[in-house]
């Protein structure tokens, strides 16, 4: 659980209380009631680390409190935040086995040492049964979504290093042929040149100029050859959509606004366009327990604008981590800007990279 779940946890634990002894008829010595709210919702602050801990606290207590008649309802509810941490932290069975538990000691309880009618009995202890089961598949489907999001999140990495591999081959191909043609076609533009300089000058002219077109072309391609090999890939702008589909598969709600002509836009912006929205969205998945994000970019004459804005609670905590200073180097290295933190709704990351001729 993180800390903004957490607190949601106390917080619902501090009015929840009142509110179920309310609606149960269990209010007892109603004066007390808030204490008794007070004190469990602090211990639902520790339940991030010790929920087995604050689940046998918030049963004792809650059961001491009956015993004294202080209050006349609640079993197995009160602990509700312990319950769900449990198995948030991959302890299904032994929050199973402590619900049954206190559903055995309620009911006997409320059957044989404190007796209550059986309709009653049924009510309180089989509504409380009914609450624990439906609490614990939320809970199992909620971490079972998490773990999805970050295998998806972990698959989009492997992917991107079995890309990089293959780019990085292909490149090494590229450079031999690159500078092997260049080496060859000006090597016959010099030969030329030289045959020709005392006798035909003009030809010669010629030939040394062509060779030093080639040279220019060779070092321009050669020059976003080595870029791609310092990247370790070189992605395209086009390869948004099948990044998007995959986050897709994770169930997260993924729209790409798009705005303007991505044509005159570098190879190297592209590729920082890219990586921007590839490292975002992976945060997303991975940290921002968010059900939706927007990305949006504008591609102006001069620059282009990347907007990444989710849903999820990362912007509670804004750090530098997960990747988000090597994005603002990444477009720091183009000349742009790069800002991340809470935004409208969640967190947002945006981008403003030149385009430069």
């Amino acid at each position: 659980m993180t800390t903004t779940l957490t607190r949601t946890a106390a917080l619902l634990t501090l009015l929840g209380v009142p509110t179920g002894l309310a609606l149960t008829d269990g209010l007892g010595e109603t004066v007390l009631v808030p204490p008794l709210a007070v004190t469990l919702a602090a211990m639902a602050l520790a339940v991030r680390r010790w929920p087995l801990a604050v689940l046998i606290l918030t049963f004792s207590t809650v059961a001491a409190w009956r015993l004294a008649g202080l209050i006349q309802a609640g079993w197995v509810w009160p602990a509700t935040a312990a319950l769900v941490a449990l198995v948030l932290a991959g302890r299904l069975r032994t929050a199973v086995a402590a619900s049954a538990f206190m559903l055995l000691w309620g009911l006997n309880w409320d059957t044989f040492v404190y007796p209550h009618p059986p309709g009653w009995v049924l009510a309180h202890v089989g509504g409380e049964a009914l609450w624990v089961t439906a609490t614990l598949a939320a809970a199992t489907a909620y971490r079972n979504t998490l773990r999805w999001r970050a295998e998806v999140a972990g698959r989009l990495e492997l992917e991107v290093h079995r890309r990089r591999a293959e780019e990085r081959v292909a490149i090494a191909r590229d450079l031999h042929d690159v500078v092997s043609h260049t080496l060859a076609v000006v090597g016959v533009h010099l030969n030329v040149a030289l045959d020709a300089f005392d006798t035909e000058p003009e030809e010669a002219r010629e030939s040394l100029r062509l060779a030093q077109e080639v040279r220019g072309r060779a070092m321009n391609d050669l020059k976003a050859l080595v870029g791609v090999l310092r990247e370790g890939e070189l992605p395209a702008l086009e390869g948004l959509g099948r990044l998007l589909g995959q986050v897709r598969a994770a169930g997260l709600e993924v729209s790409l606004n798009e705005f303007g002509d991505p044509v005159p836009v570098p190879a190297p912006v592209a590729a920082a366009v890219y990586r921007v929205v590839q490292e975002s969205l992976t945060n997303t998945v991975r940290h921002a327990a968010a059900g939706r994000v927007v990305v949006t970019i504008r591609y102006a004459p001069d620059n282009v604008l990347v907007d990444i804005q989710d849903d999820g609670t990362g912007g509670a905590q804004p750090t530098d981590g997960h990747g988000i200073a090597g994005m603002r180097e990444r477009v720091a290295a183009l000349g742009g800007a790069l800002t991340a933190g809470p935004g409208r709704t969640g967190f947002a990351v945006r981008a403003t990279i030149p385009i430069t001729e």
